[in-house]
């Protein structure tokens, strides 16, 4: 009498039972795989979307934060009868040191309280319209100003010769000049100061560095010195452009060239790593998206496994018939891990294609350029598939341990 031969379930047969249980129910096997898909598709987004982000950030810091420093009167810490610590000629002394595009001295003027600015003299009774609130008055050389790297929306900078001549004339944010009713310089507006009157020479739309000055007045420095006295103790600062590249070197010598006499009562602050600037950004987008992508992955798993299982109890009866014919528990078992992780990996190849059509389009929008690592997207369908493989543990555990007898009377 011959033995009888172990029952056996080949790979092959195993992916066409998987693939035949997912067609029975191709709207179930859709709405399983949802999860997935937002899963792995916000996964593929996020990275990809972090890396450019990331290339942005390192493009913008090359441009404008690379390219400036500044350098603090520090003078009173160490003399309390030094005095102001910027020579009158800063920018002339600063015009020596190689990579400096524009460098300037700056400060905000000390008014009186309650000093008004507005398009009226304080006797003619100001209107509200004709008045600019809390805006505040900047001495800025024009070399300081020409360092915020401003867009004019009218007009024209002042120049040296403003400063040398010590004129009334005022650059304006636009935010100042809407809150002043000056929409032409055809006209001639002038700003007043109390009521010191101040030519308005231009208006500027937008500033790369310090957008805070939009809400400001800037006249020439030599100007408010003649007005409203040098600044105080560590009033003053001064704002360098530099060349790309040349920002440590100028931080180190600005001092030197500043004041040779008492370089301790200038500190020279130049831009930080950008390496290190990239990867804490870097680090600080990834940790809080990927946070997200994983609770999809989460979600999409508990999903295929709360569908797996309602198919377990669904097809009792035809899981009993195939044990009763000769199947093995690790066959049933290899049956429905399989049919979860073909969902799983589904899910992650369609999330994969619209998480890079995500980073794609949200880069043609925002002009960028698009960033995808290909580990990514390599990982990403492996991450859909494994996901798919873990949530059909227990649904598997569940039908390997259906009794044959049971699941036919039922």
């Amino acid at each position: 009498m011959s033995a009888v031969r172990p029952t056996r379930l080949s790979p092959r047969d195993t992916v066409s039972e998987a693939v035949a249980g997912m067609l029975r129910r191709p709207g179930r096997a859709v709405l399983t795989a949802l999860g997935t898909v937002l899963g792995v598709g916000s996964f593929v987004a996020v990275l990809g979307l972090t890396a450019t982000i990331s290339s942005q950030i390192d493009g913008r810091f090359n441009v404008l934060t690379a390219t400036e420093v500044t350098v603090e009167d520090v003078a009173a810490q160490h003399d309390a009868f030094a005095g102001p610590a910027f020579p009158a000629d800063a920018e002339r002394r600063l015009r020596q040191v190689a990579g400096i595009a524009h460098a300037g001295v700056l400060w905000t003027v000390r008014l009186d309280p309650g000093t008004p600015i507005g398009a009226l003299p304080p006797a003619a009774g100001s209107a509200p319209a004709g008045t600019a609130g809390a805006t505040s008055v900047v001495a800025a050389s024009p070399g300081a100003v020409a360092a915020l790297a401003p867009a004019l929306r009218q007009g024209r900078l002042y120049d040296e010769y403003a400063e040398r001549g010590r004129l009334r004339v005022a650059l304006i944010g636009g935010g100042v000049a809407d809150r002043l009713g000056i929409t032409t310089l055809a006209t001639r507006p002038v700003v007043f100061v109390g009521e010191e009157p101040f030519t308005v020479a231009g208006i500027i739309g937008d500033v790369e560095r310090r957008p805070e000055y939009l809400l400001s007045v800037l006249v020439p420095r030599a100007t408010a010195e003649e007005l409203w006295g040098p600044p105080g103790p560590s009033g003053a600062h001064v704002l360098i452009a530099t060349e790309l590249g040349a920002a440590r070197q100028v931080a180190d010598l600005a001092p030197l060239a500043l004041r040779p006499d008492h370089p301790e009562y200038l500190k020279a602050v130049p831009p930080p790593d950008p390496r290190l600037l990239r990867s804490g950004v870097t680090s600080d987008l990834s940790a809080l998206f990927l946070l997200l992508a994983g609770i999809c992955l989460v979600i999409g798993a508990v999903g295929i496994a709360n569908t797996t299982l309602v198919a377990v109890l669904e097809r009792t009866g035809e899981i009993g018939l195939r044990r009763a014919l000769g199947a093995r528990g690790r066959h049933v078992a290899a049956q429905f891990l399989a049919e979860s992780a073909a969902l799983g990996a589904l899910g992650g190849l369609v999330g994969t294609s619209l998480g890079e059509l995500t980073v794609v389009g949200v880069s043609l929008v925002r002009d960028w350029t698009p960033v995808i690592h290909p580990v990514t997207v390599a990982a990403a369908p492996l991450a859909g598939l494994v996901t798919g493989l873990l949530a059909g543990v227990h649904p598997a555990w569940r039908a390997a341990r259906v009794e044959p007898a049971e699941a036919l009377r039922r």
